[in-house]
């Protein structure tokens, strides 16, 4: 089916949303292996099949973006995942000692291989793409988040306007989608007659880009008005690990400027995934999640014994991600892993390590999740 097709298409709507990470996107590379092969048996063991065939809608913001990008295109998971592995370590090309004053990585490498993989001239309009795809980044220029999506209905893709998104190239959003502050320089991006310069979308409180995907399918100035309900609308949200003790050693002395550059986007990303996380909870019908946090737990109502703000849920929604601690990586039977090895977001020496607490991860996706939207 074409874009088109699935945004007029009757019945229910399915949406897939990834979180940004780094390299830690190989974790959200193993769960969607996992979607896919029991999807895949569920509609007759076609191998072509691919999740670009069941959902609707894919979001993502940084690595993230990437892969929704790849999931839009057609592409299996098993090429995503030969797509990282070749590519990760030319992806994070150390920059020279003078340029590290300003970031640690070239981007040369990443900008080359996107084009090659995407296609330079494969635009965010290409009906290349399966489904809708929005991807997160944050526009410094104007200094606000920046979601941009391939809704043919939306405002900013109208084809008369002279800075129509749809006319930008797919490959160049997604860089600027993956420019991380302190790991990447910004991506600058002609819209219309002016440029515009972009950093990764992890720093805005889109890094989890659950919650946003949903309005952006409801909410009427986006204009694409999907019906809501539990029984209408699936979120399934893909997280790349939290590191909620990564800094229990840690000193006040030891926070100093390069310290507090270094650690300002993981700091930003749990904060962001955590929020979205939590809205998708409150007001979607969750099936599948780790404990948000000691007070309010999962919120996962097994007995109805919940209060919430809301009498009818939006939609049913499930949460798959992992918490790369000591205690977590123990909890998904990973006592060998370092949880050192797999926190960081350049841990390109640890790919192994880190497809592994995929693996574990995976283990919770279960056809149940998918009831009545199959």
């Amino acid at each position: 089916m074409s874009v088109s097709q699935k945004i007029g298409a009757k019945g229910t709507k399915k949406i897939l949303t990834l979180d940004g990470g780094g390299i830690r996107g190989m974790i959200t590379v193993e769960i969607l292996r996992r979607m896919e092969t029991l999807l895949r048996k569920e509609y007759g063991g076609d191998e072509n099949f691919v999740l670009g065939d069941y959902f609707d809608y894919i979001s993502g913001t940084s690595t993230g973006a990437i892969i929704a990008a790849c999931l839009s295109l057609g592409w299996s998971v098993e090429r995503i995942s030969r797509f990282y592995s070749e590519s990760g370590e030319k992806m994070f090309d150390k920059a020279s000692l003078l340029k590290r004053f300003k970031y640690q990585y070239e981007d040369t490498e990443l900008r080359k291989t996107l084009q090659q993989e995407f296609g330079a001239r494969t635009t965010l309009g290409s009906p290349k793409l399966r489904t809708l795809l929005m991807m997160v980044m944050r526009n410094v220029t104007t200094d606000s988040p920046w979601p941009v999506s391939n809704n043919p209905a939306a405002k900013y893709n109208q084809a008369a306007r002279g800075d129509c998104n749809l006319n930008l190239p797919l490959w160049q959003l997604v860089r600027a989608s993956t420019a991380a502050p302190v790991y990447f320089p910004p991506e600058k991006v002609r819209v219309g007659a002016r440029d515009f310069i972009f950093v990764d979308g992890g720093i805005t409180m889109y890094n989890n880009p659950a919650f946003q995907t949903f309005l952006m399918a409801t909410l009427g100035p986006y204009r694409l008005n999907w019906e809501t309900g539990a029984d209408k609308m699936l979120i399934i949200s893909l997280g790349t690990g939290t590191s909620p003790d990564a800094n229990n050693d840690l000193s006040p002395g030891e926070m100093n400027l390069i310290y507090n550059a270094t650690s300002l986007p993981s700091a930003l990303m749990l904060a962001a995934l955590n929020e979205q996380d939590t809205l998708c909870r409150i007001f979607g019908r969750c099936l599948n999640g780790e404990e948000l946090d000691r007070e309010i737990g999962d919120l996962i109502d097994r007995d109805g014994s919940i209060h919430w703000p809301l009498q009818e849920k939006l939609f049913t929604y499930s949460r798959y991600n992992a918490e790369l601690s000591r205690s977590g990586l123990d909890r998904l039977g990973l006592q060998d892993i370092d949880p050192q090895h797999v926190q960081k977001l350049d841990s390109i020496a640890y790919v192994g390590e880190l497809q592994r607490v995929g693996k574990a991860v995976a283990k919770q996706v279960t056809l149940k999740h998918f009831a009545g939207f199959l």
